[in-house]
């Protein structure tokens, strides 16, 4: 059984997305030089500079509280101390070692609860570690086919040929690594979030799929 508090984490985990393309939308909508040929255009013109500003901001300040808030829904899920919340300073490093905490409280048919508190350290340990790796190939492969999609979505909509596209990408290549870091990261996070439920889905199909053999 998903606790409450995990599917709400889960929910303001993909708000973040939203919360920043709508702070983009609007960043880019508010365009200061509207204010030239209008009375008091310098004054206008400082406003609008400083909205646009304070729109920016506002996305990451409330980016910055949904985060948080995801890290300490995960903790409260957890019944851990708020002191774990420190991590998310991390951000999906910090996160995972968040979602290998043991919970306190489970569920009566916690089954993923049960499964790695039943593990020894050691085998514990290799099997956070080798989670990481795999669902940091995970998420890495998943941003490479959004941008192998969305270079084809280009080319087939505006006419122009997928290697002039990925050139102009080459042009401005430090802002697509950093927007593709953050999409990895977001993955990540999802990812980890989504791990207790998948076990729980495959242990309950795997019950179910065992139930005919056993009449």
């Amino acid at each position: 059984m998903t606790k409450k508090q995990w599917v709400v984490a889960i929910v303001l985990l993909l708000l973040i997305p939203a919360v920043l393309m709508l702070g983009g939308m609007i960043f880019n909508l508010i365009n200061p030089e509207i204010a030239a040929g209008h009375p008091n255009y310098e004054r206008n013109f400082h406003l609008l500079s400083l909205l646009k500003r304070m729109t920016l901001w506002v996305s990451i300040a409330v980016v910055a509280v949904l985060w948080l808030l995801v890290c300490l829904l995960v903790i409260r899920a957890k019944k851990r101390s708020l002191l774990w919340l420190f991590l998310a300073a991390l951000g999906p490093f910090g996160f995972a070692i968040l979602a290998t905490l043991n919970d306190q409280a489970p569920a009566e048919k916690d089954w993923y609860a049960r499964f790695v508190c039943n593990m020894k350290w050691y085998v514990r340990a290799g099997y956070e570690l080798c989670t990481f790796v795999i669902i940091g190939e995970l998420a890495y492969q998943a941003m490479v086919l959004k941008r192998t999609l969305m270079i084809k979505y280009q080319a087939a909509t505006s006419g122009v040929s997928e290697a002039q596209i990925i050139d102009l990408q080459n042009a401005s290549s430090g802002m697509w690594a950093f927007t593709e870091g953050m999409e990895v990261m977001f993955l990540v996070v999802l990812l980890y979030l989504l791990r207790p439920m998948v076990f729980r889905i495959g242990h309950r199909v795997a019950e179910m799929m065992a139930s005919p053999k056993a009449r």
